[in-house]
């Protein structure tokens, strides 16, 4: 595959928010958002689905899929953010038309619900993508993370990759692949579909108010993608909250560790938490957990 990175973010671009998922309940905490971009020296522009919502969605499918393409297509727009998850992103997937994503590439940045999206631009067009804090759940606080804003803005503006984990190593060992993965249920609702990559990665996976025994059953679906099996490389944990059971939860992980003989450490800064660091999809990096770290590197 053809890895593509995209333009870096410049101070004066134009960002699209683009909802694609599930709608705006609150304005006033995108508008929010919105000048807290003002005020770092970008423009903002949001998608017309950001008024709109069928049932659980911010527009039908249609509309949502549109919005996605304004955005790509647009050359005016130089970094597309999700404005928030939710559920739908997974709705879209086989309509969406790779093509123009791959002529018209640009920072796509999200998480939660938008891992489907970062998993399948990634996996159909080679375009890196970025899981990130979003404009309405991050942005849009009144007090925005530090941890979060510097990550942010030093990867996105093109600074190496590169994260120190202090967690617990279920497995130690030294690893290299794709570094790739995202919210976790997310991702097993996507197993059937070609978005797991075709070469080794470094799985790196979060979620919010899963019970322990839904964390294994995602994981174990997982497994049933030969894909998942054959190239996994290495396991990092971020952060699972509202679990119910934590010492349940240290058993599904050093059970799933089992599997493999591969790198397995915990301690990666993402989730539905505060804070949170930008992790780029698609790139290579290499895993030592005698070191407690994950950075970006050449493949040769």
């Amino acid at each position: 595959m053809n890895i593509i990175k995209p333009k870096t973010l410049r101070r004066e671009a134009t960002v699209g928010f683009l909802t694609a998922s599930g709608p705006v309940r609150d304005m006033q905490r995108l508008e929010r958002a919105k000048l807290y971009f003002i005020n770092k020296g970008y423009n903002v522009l949001f998608s017309d689905t950001t008024y709109e919502q069928s049932e659980i969605y911010a527009g039908d499918d249609d509309k949502r899929l549109c919005a996605l393409y304004d955005f790509f297509l647009d050359p005016n727009i130089d970094a597309i953010f999700c404005t928030r998850g939710g559920y739908g992103a997974i709705r879209l997937l086989n309509k969406i038309d790779y093509k123009i994503i791959e002529k018209n590439p640009k920072l796509f940045c999200g998480f939660s619900d938008a891992t489907a999206f970062l998993t399948a631009i990634y996996a159909n067009t080679g375009l890196v993508t970025y899981h990130s804090p979003m404009p309405y759940p991050d942005f849009g606080n009144e007090t925005v993370s530090e941890l979060t804003e510097k990550s942010f803005f030093e990867i996105l503006e093109g600074n190496a990759f590169s994260a120190k984990l202090e967690g617990r190593v279920y497995k130690h060992g030294f690893s290299c692949g794709i570094l790739w993965g995202g919210n976790l249920a997310t991702l097993a609702s996507m197993v059937g579909t070609c978005f797991v990559p075709n070469e080794k990665f470094i799985l790196f996976i979060e979620d919010v108010n899963e019970p322990a025994y839904k964390i294994d059953r995602y994981l174990t679906q997982l497994m049933f993608d030969k894909n998942f099996i054959n190239n996994l490389a290495g396991v990092i944990l971020g952060e699972f909250s509202g679990v119910d059971d934590d010492s349940l939860l240290e058993g599904v992980f050093e059970k799933f560790s089992m599997n493999f003989n591969i790198p397995v450490i915990s301690g990666l800064k993402i989730g539905h938490v505060y804070d949170k660091i930008t992790v780029p999809v698609g790139i290579f990096v290499k895993l030592d957990t005698t070191k407690g770290l994950v950075e970006e590197a050449s493949r040769s």
